[in-house]
């Protein structure tokens, strides 16, 4: 894949020191900053702004584990964004901190003209499962320097990302500032769950934050196991996390994904609603958890499901 083949956004980049437009080399190698000189390395069509960094762990699961399922990935965009796919016909849309893209295919498949960011590696597995969608683009960049045009689009959504960096906040601002005024921007975090589960869990994640990889596949296949049994995955993962996902990969993966980042933080509907209006969004929306059930809800409304999320939706009005 060379840039010349990815979707028109090349009118979208910007150079993240001074704000110019880039251009592409004749060699497709490289962007230039017709403003400070800047150079950026292409590889693979994609424009790398920066390294993987302590986000390392993301291209490495990203790029390993096989973890798409059609179906289930439009009803979790549903879920998570408030938005169906093909409501986003000719829309731009962001997708920050798309890791493998599963979710800038949805987006790109209803319709949308779509531009996936990470700071990871990840963004070469993004970049093949959508090859056949001319419409989808991707750049590895930080969330909170986007080499974009700022307010230029319609649709902007993050699942499961922000609160791994060091300042969730900081990250939200960031990328609030590529809605375009009157578009709308869907976040979902870890929601903070009752002291006893979150003084447990920073007490395992010091410990496994510091594993190696490898190291740390090897439990997580562990808690896979663990999560395909019936009755285990049902109570035991409501004390420490693992994944019961119905895919074993997913659950491997999943897993992985808990323990893995060195950051990792949790919010609550309140902390994010005050950001949403902080940064010039009204109708704002509190998107309710993917599953039903009533002792999940009760269990969801009460703090107690490690791994659940606090999930808005908000229109950009200035």
């Amino acid at each position: 894949m060379t840039l010349t083949v990815q979707c028109d956004y090349l009118g979208w980049l910007r150079c993240p020191q001074c704000g110019h437009e880039l251009d592409p080399a004749a060699d497709g190698q490289t962007c230039a900053c017709a403003g400070c000189g800047m150079m950026i390395p292409v590889q693979n069509g994609i424009p790398r702004f920066v390294s993987a960094e302590h986000l390392a762990s993301f291209g490495l699961q990203w790029n390993k584990y096989e973890v798409a399922h059609d179906d289930e990935d439009r009803a979790t965009f549903e879920a998570k964004t408030g938005a169906a796919p093909g409501e986003l016909g000719g829309l731009r849309v962001l997708d920050a901190g798309c890791g493998g893209g599963r979710y800038s295919k949805v987006a790109a498949e209803g319709g949308a003209n779509v531009c996936g960011a990470d700071h990871t590696t990840a963004v070469d597995k993004a970049a093949r499962l959508c090859a056949h969608l001319p419409s989808a683009c991707f750049v590895q960049a930080d969330l909170k320097h986007l080499p974009l045009k700022p307010a230029s689009f319609d649709f902007v959504f993050s699942i499961g990302v922000m609160h791994h960096d060091v300042s969730t906040r900081a990250v939200f601002d960031a990328v609030a500032k590529m809605v375009k005024p009157g578009g709308r921007y869907a976040v979902w975090l870890y929601r903070r769950n009752q002291w006893w589960q979150e003084r447990l869990n920073d007490a395992l994640r010091r410990r496994t934050t510091k594993m190696s990889p490898q190291r740390l596949e090897r439990y997580c296949r562990f808690g896979a196991w663990l999560g395909g049994l019936p009755l285990v995955n049902k109570t035991l993962n409501k004390v420490v996390n693992f994944s019961s996902h119905p895919n074993w990969e997913n659950r491997v993966c999943d897993t992985f994904d808990w323990f893995a980042p060195q950051y990792q933080h949790h919010h609550t509907e309140s902390e994010l609603l005050g950001w949403f209006h902080e940064a010039g969004f009204d109708d704002l929306r509190v998107l309710p958890p993917e599953k039903t059930g009533r002792l999940y809800r009760w269990s969801y409304d009460h703090n107690l499901l490690i791994g659940s999320g606090v999930n808005m939706v908000g229109t950009r009005c200035r």
